[in-house]
């Protein structure tokens, strides 16, 4: 099979600019390369830590009310989390795999949204 590179261009929120090249081997299973992994990874690390502290909350007695707010912020958090690793598939994966008529990986990106957003 033929190899297919490719040049992606990024800005992430704080304005920083990304740009990778990187090759998709025709067929299936391609490697994930993501522009996005450090960011997502540092999220989780503070989603982590935000729920690490929510713990205590409940653990000291905290009013309800106090954690319900806090659990919402991580809930908001992952939520957004989760729209960036999206973004970032769309952008690499499916690009890719609608460029070379992979109709599974487009199947189990469907999955994959919908147990998402339930």
């Amino acid at each position: 099979m033929g190899e297919n590179k490719t040049v992606h261009r990024h800005v992430l929120e704080d304005g920083t600019v990304i740009e990778h090249s990187h090759s998709h081997e025709h067929g299936h299973g391609h490697t994930h390369s993501h522009a996005h992994t450090k960011a997502v990874l540092n999220r989780l690390s503070r989603a982590i830590g935000h729920l690490e502290s929510i713990k205590r909350m409940v653990e000291s007695g905290r009013d309800c009310s106090e954690v319900l707010i806090q659990l919402s912020a991580v809930k908001s958090a992952i939520n957004n989390t989760g729209k960036i690793i999206l973004q970032d598939h769309i952008e690499h994966c499916i690009v890719d795999a609608v460029e070379h008529g992979d109709h599974e990986a487009i199947e189990e990106l469907e999955k994959a949204i919908d147990r998402f957003i339930k």
